[in-house]
């Protein structure tokens, strides 16, 4: 006769909670007992992190640690459901505290109310069992992969653009790194972030749901993950497909022969500082209290909106000649090298490329500070944000 065990250590508001999962064969006392001792930290309480910390936290994982700087906008909320629009203008760690503690009072959360840097990456990752990165830029990508390779943490990757998702599983001890299959990032700027390109708000839902569920398979040890393997999801079309990976054996993080001992400064590395949506300020900015004096005056420049047409619809300039960046190098000769030429966009970012461009082509350009965002600030706060 077989002896059934009862050494539970589960209270029984626990073994309620979790009883859909005590009764799968995969999962049952010892899984979720897994499940309740696991760490897992999350870099990003947004679009990424939020579906990812709400499914973690339900499942019981014990420990979720969580990495954000920012505060909640009203921008967020169309896809970030981790706040709510009573989280406005307060700090998103604050806000998915108080929403994952309603979800599963037994979780304990660790905030970690700073950015994810070269100088306390591997202190925040250090005895975490998995990582998640909802991040949306190229340097915190690599940083997290080499701490991650450094000490051993499987790096669940997730990425969103649009209608387009990936995800994999890096830095496992039988699979590729990040840096096996991008072995260098994009030149700055080449692609655009959410901020710039938009994604559909449900998008991050998918990816961010299915990066939770590769951490708790990682974490009981069952089933097939991701590692090996880049997920990619096209919600326009409605499908999935996927690309084998395989190790690269001279790569410079994970390879036989590793070059990456310590970490380094991925900003550099990735040839951007800060937010690489926002312009660094030049000496062709120019304020848009001063564009709408001269607007006012007999020699009142062109204005030039360099966005995509999509974006025109929301706000934007009277009389603007609107030329998106993409196309600017191909019909700048529909504008008059005679004239002045102020360009904006949403921020100042790809204008400033734009006025670049029209200076090595021999034209006045100047470059709108802080975009249609800064023109309604100073000039014309009745036009609505984005």
């Amino acid at each position: 006769m077989t002896r059934v065990s009862r050494d539970i250590d589960l209270s029984h508001e626990e073994i309620t909670r979790y009883s859909r999962h005590l009764i799968m064969p995969e999962v049952g006392l010892e899984g979720q007992q897994k499940l309740r001792r696991a760490r897992v930290l999350i870099v990003g309480a947004g679009g990424l992190g939020s579906p990812a910390a709400l499914y973690l936290a339900a499942a019981g994982v014990g420990t979720l640690g969580i990495v954000d700087f920012d505060r909640v906008e009203l921008s967020n909320l169309q896809r970030q459901i981790l706040h709510g629009t009573s989280s406005v203008g307060g700090s998103k760690l604050d806000s998915a505290q108080t929403r994952l503690a309603d979800i599963n009072p037994h979780v304990a959360i660790e905030k970690h109310e700073t950015r994810l840097t070269s100088a306390n990456a591997l202190a925040m990752i250090r005895g975490s069992d998995v990582v998640v990165d909802g991040t949306d830029n190229f340097p915190t990508r690599y940083l997290v992969n080499d701490a991650c390779v450094l000490l051993g943490v499987p790096y669940v990757y997730g990425s969103i653009f649009r209608f387009e998702g990936q995800a994999s599983i890096f830095a496992t001890n039988d699979g590729p790194c990040y840096r096996c299959v991008y072995p260098q990032p994009p030149p700055p700027g080449l692609v655009p972030n959410c901020a710039e390109g938009g994604v559909l708000g449900v998008l991050p839902g998918i990816v961010g749901t299915i990066q939770a569920t590769e951490a708790i398979k990682q974490i009981l040890g069952k089933g097939e993950t991701l590692a090996g393997r880049l997920l990619l999801f096209d919600a326009l079309r409605m499908k999935f497909r996927e690309l084998k990976l395989k190790r690269n054996p001279e790569c410079p993080a994970c390879g036989e022969n590793p070059t990456i001992r310590e970490l380094v400064d991925y900003e550099e590395f990735c040839g951007v500082r800060g937010d690489e949506s926002v312009a660094p300020e030049t000496e062709f900015d120019v304020s848009s209290n001063e564009v709408s004096r001269r607007l006012r005056t007999e020699k009142a420049p062109l204005i030039l909106d360099v966005r995509e047409p999509q974006e025109t619809q929301i706000n934007g300039i009277a009389g603007s000649v609107l030329i998106p960046l993409r196309e600017l190098a191909a019909r700048i000769q529909e504008l008059d090298s005679r004239r002045e030429i102020v360009a904006y966009c949403r921020t100042g970012a790809r204008s400033a490329k734009a006025v670049d461009l029209l200076r090595s082509a021999g034209f006045r350009a100047w470059n709108l500070k802080g975009g249609i965002l800064g023109w309604i600030d100073e000039v014309d706060p009745g036009q609505p944000k984005y």
